[in-house]
């Protein structure tokens, strides 16, 4: 049964909510509660690079687009998941699902793109110092904040179109909380190794290649940064780096796990661990990862939250 032949209005179910009323309630909080971290954390990089105008470069640029995507990001799934929680009925339409898949795959290879081009940013800051000013110009920084974001919606349109032409079960139960290509795929009856391989394909691109492309910056990173001849030079370069460096990791290694493995070895639970950890573990620490380690970022919150009597001892 292809996308010609079933209705846009054909329901699926999800079936990874808890049924215990006890329980739900308490996911629900805890969604809630790390949704609400999320939000603030992130809108606070986003105004505090705006307010203060010794932020105004392209590192902190990118920062704030960052969080501005992870925003979006978070706003396509994270909403849904709560309202499934408290709704007797987890359904969701075809039209709907394929809508979903699209800008939550298409931000999240957003994010993967930006990072490789904040690791652009620091290789340039560090190894051509000099030509910085006249290279990360603000309207080239603009423009590739708007180039990860195209690209990133325009792979997963196409993966997700070429998904859901393929031939459903009569199965509609998504061993998930939301629609994300692994479950979704499950559910597909056609068992060519062409679909599994088209799928890594696009993983591919949005993944593994910007990863290449952030593992030889920093190869060259290092490689310059051990050319300095004084300690605090080098501790210096190392310092912008590994805030990014950390977001990188854990950011590509749990995209890696969920997308970059052949459908033979899907797992329903371990997936399903593993999406809330991309959903909403990694958007709520990175903006503790950037602002903890970064004295400029800390400076820049806490007069924030000094302007709107807060205790500036909420960010440490």
């Amino acid at each position: 049964m292809t996308w010609k032949n079933h209705s846009v209005l054909m329901q699926f179910v999800f079936l990874a909510y808890p049924n215990s009323p006890e329980l739900r309630m308490l996911c629900f909080l805890g969604v809630s509660l790390s949704y609400a971290l999320i939000i603030s954390g992130n809108i606070l990089i986003v105004v505090s690079i705006q307010k203060e105008a010794r932020l105004h470069t392209p590192m902190y640029y990118f920062l704030g687009s960052l969080s501005g995507i992870e925003l979006c990001y978070t706003g396509v799934v994270v909403p849904h998941i709560l309202a499934n929680t408290l709704k007797s009925e987890k359904t969701i339409t075809l039209l709907t699902c394929a809508t979903q898949m699209v800008f939550f795959i298409g931000l999240g290879s957003a994010d993967c793109f930006l990072l490789a081009f904040m690791a652009y940013d620091r290789y340039v800051a560090i190894c051509r110092p000099l030509q910085y000013p006249l290279i990360m110009t603000i309207r080239f920084c603009v423009r590739l904040v708007v180039a990860s974001v195209v690209i990133g919606l325009f792979l997963s349109l196409q993966l997700v179109v070429f998904i859901f032409c393929l031939p459903f079960c009569r199965a509609r139960g998504i061993e998930h909380f939301f629609c994300d290509v692994p479950p979704v795929m499950h559910l597909v009856c056609a068992t060519s190794h062409i679909h599994e391989l088209s799928v890594l394909l696009a993983a591919t691109l949005a993944i593994a290649v910007p990863f290449i492309f952030i593992a030889t910056t920093y190869a060259l990173i290092v490689a310059a940064v051990l050319k300095l001849h004084t300690a605090a030079g080098r501790q210096r370069a190392f310092n912008t780096c590994s805030s990014h460096l950390t977001v990188v990791l854990l950011q590509y290694g749990c995209c890696a796990f969920m997308y970059l493995r052949p459908n033979s070895k899907y797992n329903p639970k371990q997936d399903q661990f593993i999406s809330l950890v991309y959903t909403l573990g990694t958007p709520f620490l990175n903006p503790l990862i950037y602002t903890l380690r970064n004295s400029e970022m800390k400076g820049a919150i806490g007069k924030i939250l000094t302007r709107h009597h807060l205790s500036p001892k909420l960010i440490g």
